[in-house]
């Protein structure tokens, strides 16, 4: 185990502050997260070099859509989660006990180097913001071999840890579970505002993407999704929005979201929104046109994109594309 960052002794207990839960642990237990442990008034990383999952994925899997489309990264996660999603996707690791390989950050940022025609890594699967150490000091690594960082997170990460890894973060794609604290907390046991903060915080230092699964009767409705939509304007219109359709998982048996509820929350969006996709829905056209006039900017399928345009604008009108090449 490695010795955790970001919490504080409260007699033999600690309280970890490295997310919005500021969980106070007493010695042999886990917080939330099940991930970091009290041994004797230390607070200790329990994931930290220990890999679960590790796959070279298009970028556009992540999903980053404006991050150097066509390209592929390696894609890594451990274990655990600090939210408790009904529905989640990936429970067998951000829940469950899966097997895992050691790997040191220096090894893992040198595959990433060895890689061919490989962008970076990518920290998903599970919540990285929880693999705090062990991202964190991989992804010195990584930038000093010229490489890219992405996060893949639940945006749960209290400030001052977000704030010391976001230096070496290039790209995120923060999840979004919904626009209401009543979500939240009934659906995800945690809460809305800190997600706000961090996307916020995040926009200012990375490029950013932000998704949103949406479960009809629950987080689907127009109003839900045009405050989330004007919320996100707010702070530059031209980030991309995901909406994912979602599919019955984990604990959560709801029938999967008709199609119609996403192209009406698509359609809500882009009253506010330049880029909106629908994701996990197979023949939805998901290129990329230019808002300005509509020429089609990057064409894709699934998990597969090609470039229509060369430099920073559109060849058509010559406005910015808002893409990163």
């Amino acid at each position: 185990m490695k010795q955790a960052m970001y919490y504080k002794a409260e007699g033999d207990a600690v309280r970890c502050i490295l997310c919005p839960h500021n969980c106070l642990i007493k010695p042999g237990k886990t917080g939330l997260c099940r991930v970091r442990r009290n041994e004797g008034g230390v607070l200790y990383s329990m994931n930290y070099g220990r890999i679960t999952a590790l796959n070279i994925d298009p970028i556009e899997k992540k999903p980053l859509y404006h991050f150097y489309p066509g390209s592929r990264i390696l894609s890594v996660g451990s274990f655990g989660c600090n939210l408790k999603c009904s529905f989640c996707q990936n429970y067998s690791i951000a829940h469950g006990t899966p097997e895992w390989v050691e790997m040191s950050p220096g090894d893992l940022a040198g595959r990433a180097e060895a890689a061919g025609d490989n962008l970076g890594i990518a920290y998903t699967y599970n919540e990285p913001s929880i693999w705090y150490e062990y991202v964190l000091d991989t992804a010195r690594l990584v930038k000093e071999k010229g490489l890219k960082n992405v996060l893949v997170t639940n945006g749960y990460i209290g400030s001052e840890a977000l704030g010391e890894l976001l230096p070496f973060i290039d790209a995120a794609n923060i999840d979004v579970k919904a626009f209401s604290d009543g979500f939240y907390s009934s659906v995800c046991s945690g809460r809305l505002s800190p997600v706000l903060e961090a996307v916020e915080a995040m926009a200012g230092h990375c490029h950013i993407e932000v998704t949103t699964l949406l479960v009809e009767g629950l987080n689907s409705g127009p109003g839900e999704i045009d405050a989330l939509a004007r919320w996100l304007a707010g702070i530059d219109r031209k980030i991309p929005l995901h909406l994912s359709r979602y599919y019955p998982a984990y604990h959560m048996e709801r029938p999967a979201t008709p199609l119609k509820v996403l192209e009406a929350a698509r359609e809500a969006a882009r009253e506010h929104l330049d880029y909106v996709y629908i994701g996990n829905v197979p023949g939805i056209d998901n290129s990329t046109y230019c808002p300005g006039c509509g020429q089609k900017l990057v064409e894709r399928g699934i998990y597969r994109a090609r470039t229509l345009f060369e430099g920073e604008n559109c060849s058509r009108c010559g406005m910015k594309a808002d893409i990163i090449l």
